[in-house]
């Protein structure tokens, strides 16, 4: 794990907003088509800001969530709505969008048709991740119905978590999509997250589920 300490989260969203556009561009001289996962959530809204105004052939850019809630795309905790309304603006309205989720069935109905779009877009070329306080990251909660099967090592790009206290269920990458993209990303803010990122390093991944993607990943934290 390489880890990035920032003065404040502005300077940090600055910077890592540059450090993905340029692996993007590099990405794109050597394929004719690049994914890029990123999370959703308050946190990156702000770095998506600043990367959708950035110049880059995004029209060879495939854009996924980590992971989705199990609502519609106009649900106000729709990753995807997130990820619409503040990456997939400007010149970065070009990219594609893979979505993950279908309106009318089950998440586990769904999965294997989910799964058969995903698997042409591995290895995701750039992956930005974030990271709760209880180490979980997309939605690879501890102890979590679905876990088990999302961390195994023959599991397929996407699996269905079900974590215990939230109210929908969640589509997830899995560990093996995780830790299998060329350039990982995570992005850490507050003192609490900060002692959970070092308390994850220590713990098998089946109580710290981040800790499938440390030992590649470059770390941002800002207070």
């Amino acid at each position: 794990m390489s880890l990035i300490e920032y003065p404040d989260s502005d300077l940090m969203m600055m910077d890592l907003a540059d450090r993905l556009s340029s692996e993007l561009k590099s990405a794109l001289m050597t394929h004719d088509h690049v994914t890029f996962a990123v999370p959703g959530g308050t946190t990156p809204g702000p770095l998506f800001d600043t990367l959708s105004s950035l110049r880059l052939d995004w029209d060879r850019v495939t854009v996924m969530p980590t992971d989705e809630r199990w609502v519609g795309p106009a649900h106000e905790r729709s990753n995807a709505r997130l990820i619409r309304e503040r990456l997939l603006t400007g010149p970065a309205a070009a990219a594609r969008f893979r979505p993950l989720y279908v309106d009318g069935v089950t998440p586990e109905q769904a999965l294997a048709g989910l799964n058969a779009a995903v698997a042409p877009m591995m290895p995701i070329n750039v992956l930005l991740l974030g990271m709760g306080a209880d180490m979980h990251t997309a939605s690879l909660f501890p102890g979590a119905p679905g876990l088990d099967a999302a961390l195994d090592a023959t599991a397929p790009p996407l699996a269905v978590t079900r974590p215990a206290g939230q109210p929908e269920a969640r589509v997830t990458l899995t560990a093996p999509a995780l830790w299998g993209a060329l350039s990982t990303h995570v992005v850490v803010t507050g003192d609490d997250k900060r002692a959970a990122l070092e308390r994850a390093s220590k713990l098998p991944v089946q109580e710290a589920p981040v800790h499938a993607v440390l030992t590649n990943a470059t770390v941002h934290w800002a207070p």
